[in-house]
């Protein structure tokens, strides 16, 4: 690897690690979702509903914000991993309006109004956990992890 190389890579570990990050967590609200909709939104109403899903979504970041990054092999400070969930959110709000207009029909109107609801305010403490959890998990100085990066890339 050149060294014009080194430092241009270092920097594109953080979105790669945001983009995994997001696919994991994204995923399990992919499974969750339809079955808060379907059956939990009805039977128990729309904040209740949220609520019950809150958690294991908050279980899938506190697991996804510390495999992502490993996997991407981001070692860089409190900075890498801020923008990590920074990204990650980007991502998430790209693909919450695209689900919003493309399966449920709502206008942007609509989602921003989700946001007042009762469900809606149990949410955006939902969507700030999810920024700050690679930030919260971030490996410590002198801490082992026992997670292990996919695949051994000496290019890095």
């Amino acid at each position: 690897m050149t060294s014009e190389r080194a430092p241009r890579r270092r920097y594109i570990r953080a979105p790669h690690a945001a983009a995994i990050y997001f696919a994991l967590v994204f995923a399990v609200g992919l499974l969750l979702g339809p079955v808060r909709v379907l059956w939990l939104e009805p039977w128990l109403g729309q904040a209740l509903a949220v609520a019950l899903e809150a958690p294991l979504l908050i279980a899938a970041m506190w697991f996804a914000a510390r495999v992502a990054p490993t996997w991407a092999r981001v070692d860089g400070g409190w900075f890498s991993y801020l923008s990590i969930g920074v990204l990650a959110l980007v991502f998430q709000q790209i693909a919450d309006l695209a689900v919003g207009f493309g399966l449920r029909g709502m206008t942007l109107a609509d989602q921003l109004a989700y946001f007042s609801t009762p469900a809606g305010m149990i949410y955006v403490p939902t969507l700030l956990v999810f920024t700050l959890m690679p930030l919260i998990r971030m490996p410590r100085a002198g801490a082992a992890t026992s997670i292990k990066p996919l695949r051994d890339d000496p290019a890095g």
